[in-house]
C-alpha cells in the first residue's frame, strides 16, 4: 500500500541518517558484524502509565468485545451528545458484523455528521494507491472527506469544523507499512491541533501482540512517509489504541509541538476479552477484508513475509496465478526448480514451502509457484523471509538488480522496508549481503522495543 514521494539515497543523504533520531532506534548505518548488546533506544517520557488496566472478560461463549461493542454496551456515554466524524472502512464492524457507521447513526443521543475515508475509500471502492476526491456516501447521504486525494492525507481545519470528536474504527493488520495506522496518526495530529477529541475504538492486532520483527524505521524515513509513519519494527505487535497512546504520550512521534500534543484529548475504548497471545482465529470474529488483497487471515500472515521481498526490482511476485495473495511465491524469469531448491535449503524456522497451481486469468494457463506454510507459530519470524528473497533475487539475476539507478526508480521499496543502511548494503554487496547479521541486529532491537512499548499496552 503506497502513495508516497520517491527519494534516492545518495552517499551524502545516507550520512544524514546516522543519528538515532525520534522514538525508536533506527538501523545501523553500516552492515552489522554481530548482534550488539541491547541498549535503550529512547528515554521514556515521565508520567506514562507502566501498568495498563486489565481488560474486562468477554461474554461467555461469544467473540471478544471490540471497542465499538464496548461503546454500545456502556450506553455510548463516551460519544453521547457530541458531533462526530468517523474515520473507518468496511472492516469497521461490530462483533455481529454490523457496520460502525450504522451503529453510530442509530445510537440514541449520538450525532454522526461526517465520514473520513482512507486508502480504498469508506466502502473499499477504490484500488490500492488510487487517489479520490471527497464525495457523498450513497448509502447514508453523509459527507465523506477523502484523506487520500493526492493533496493531503491529514484532515483539514475546515473538515474538522463543527466536530467535537473524530472516532477512529480501522482494522489494522499489524505490519508497519499498511497505511491505516498512518491515517490514524495524521488524524491525531489534526485533532490535537484543532481542539477536537480523538476517540479510538480498539480492535485486535490479528497477528497477536507478542510478535515484533524486522527492521525499525529510520528517523529520516519517517518524515512524510505514509507507508512508514511510526518508528517501530516492521511487525510492531501493538493495537491501534496502543499506537495512539504511544503517539499521545511519547515526545517526537507526532509532527506537532509538544505543548499541543500534551493538551490533545485522546480517548481509547479498549476491547474486552482480548489478550496478546490471541491470533485472529482465536478471537471468534469473522474477518472482513480490509483491502482488495487482504481477503482473509492467510493474506494477513503473508503480507509481512513476502510484501517486501516481492517489491520491484526483485523479480519475485506474491501470489500464484490469481490466488494465494502474499502467501504464494513466483518469479518473473527463474524456473521454480531453481528458487524452490534455494528456499528449501535455507531451512527457515517456522515455515516451509510446497508447490501449488492456480489459474492465470491473463494467459488462461495454470500458474505454478510456492505456497509459504507456517508450521510453528512460536518459531516463526514474520519478516525474515523477505530479506532472503532479496538476497536470492541478486543470485538469480546473475547481477545485482538493486543498483542505484533501480533504487532511484523504485524507492518506495526503501520507504516500505525502513532501513536505508540495509538498502545501501544490498546495493553494494548483492548476493554477498550478510542477511544473518542484519537479522541478529534487528532482533536485538525488537526485544528492546517490545520491552519499552509495554508502557503503552492496554492488554496482557
Amino acid at each position: 500500500m503506497s502513495g508516497v514521494a520517491r527519494v534516492f539515497f545518495t552517499p551524502k543523504l545516507l550520512s544524514l541518517l546516522l543519528p538515532l533520531l525520534g522514538l525508536f532506534g533506527c538501523s545501523s548505518s553500516q552492515a552489522p558484524k554481530a548482534a550488539a548488546p541491547a541498549k535503550p533506544l529512547f528515554t521514556p517520557p515521565p508520567g506514562v502509565l507502566t501498568n495498563a488496566p486489565a481488560p474486562k472478560p468477554a461474554t461467555s461463549g461469544g467473540p471478544i468485545m471490540l471497542g465499538i461493542d464496548v461503546l454500545e454496551a456502556d450506553g455510548f456515554n463516551v460519544v453521547k451528545g457530541k458531533r462526530l466524524g468517523l474515520l473507518t472502512h468496511p472492516a469497521g464492524v461490530n462483533r455481529r458484523g454490523v457496520s460502525t457507521i450504522e451503529v453510530l447513526r442509530k445510537a440514541p443521543g449520538v450525532k454522526l455528521v461526517a465520514l473520513f475515508g482512507v486508502e480504498h475509500g469508506v466502502n473499499n471502492e477504490f484500488p490500492a494507491g488510487k487517489n479520490y476526491n471527497s464525495y457523498l456516501d450513497p448509502r447514508t447521504g453523509l459527507q465523506v472527506f477523502s484523506l487520500y486525494d493526492g493533496k493531503s492525507r491529514k484532515p483539514t481545519k475546515a473538515q474538522l469544523k463543527g466536530l467535537d470528536a473524530v472516532v477512529v474504527d480501522l482494522q489494522d493488520i499489524g505490519t508497519r507499512s499498511y497505511t491505516f495506522i498512518s491515517a490514524m496518526k495524521l488524524a491525531a495530529e489534526a485533532c490535537f491541533e484543532n481542539g477536537v477529541e480523538l476517540i479510538i475504538l480498539d480492535r485486535p492486532n490479528p497477528l497477536g501482540g507478542l510478535k515484533a520483527d524486522g527492521p525499525p524505521l529510520d528517523a529520516a524515513l519517517s518524515v512524510n512517509n505514509y507507508v512508514g509513519a511510526f518508528r517501530v519494527p516492521y511487525v510492531h505487535g501493538l493495537t491501534m489504541g496502543e499506537l495512539a497512546r504511544m503517539a499521545h504520550e511519547a515526545p517526537g512521534v507526532l509532527a506537532i509541538p509538544d505543548a499541543v500534543r500534551q493538551k490533545g484529548q485522546l480517548t481509547v475504548v479498549p476491547m474486552r476479552g482480548w489478550s496478546r497471545a490471541m491470533r485472529w482465529t482465536e478471537t471468534g470474529l469473522t474477518w472482513v477484508p480490509t483491502s482488495p488483497k487482504m481477503q482473509d487471515f492467510s493474506a494477513v500472515m503473508g503480507y509481512p513475509m513476502t510484501g517486501l521481498g516481492c517489491e520491484p526490482p526483485s523479480g519475485f511476485r506474491h501470489g500464484v496465478g490469481d490466488q494465494y495473495a502474499f502467501r504464494g511465491l513466483s518469479h518473473m524469469t527463474a524456473k521454480i526448480d531453481v528458487y524452490e531448491k534455494e528456499l528449501r535449503a535455507l531451512q527457515l524456522p517456522g515455515i516451509q514451502f510446497r508447490r501449488v497451481s492456480a489459474p492465470n486469468a491473463r494467459t488462461g494457463q495454470p500458474a505454478i509457484g510456492l505456497f509459504v506454510e507456517i508450521t510453528d507459530w512460536a518459531e516463526w519470524h514474520p519478516a525474515e523471509l523477505n530479506f532472503w528473497l532479496l538476497k536470492l533475487a541478486c543470485k538469480l539475476e546473475g547481477k545485482n538488480p538493486f543498483t542505484p539507478a533501480k533504487l532511484n526508480e523504485k524507492t518506495i521499496f526503501v520507504r516500505l522496508m525502513g532501513s536505508a543502511a540495509f538498502a545501501n548494503d544490498l546495493v553494494a554487496k548483492g548476493a554477498q549481503v550478510d542477511i544473518d547479521a542484519w537479522l541478529r541486529t534487528w532482533r536485538a532491537q525488537a526485544k528492546v522495543y517490545q520491552e519499552q512499548s509495554k508502557k503503552y499496552w492496554l492488554y496482557r
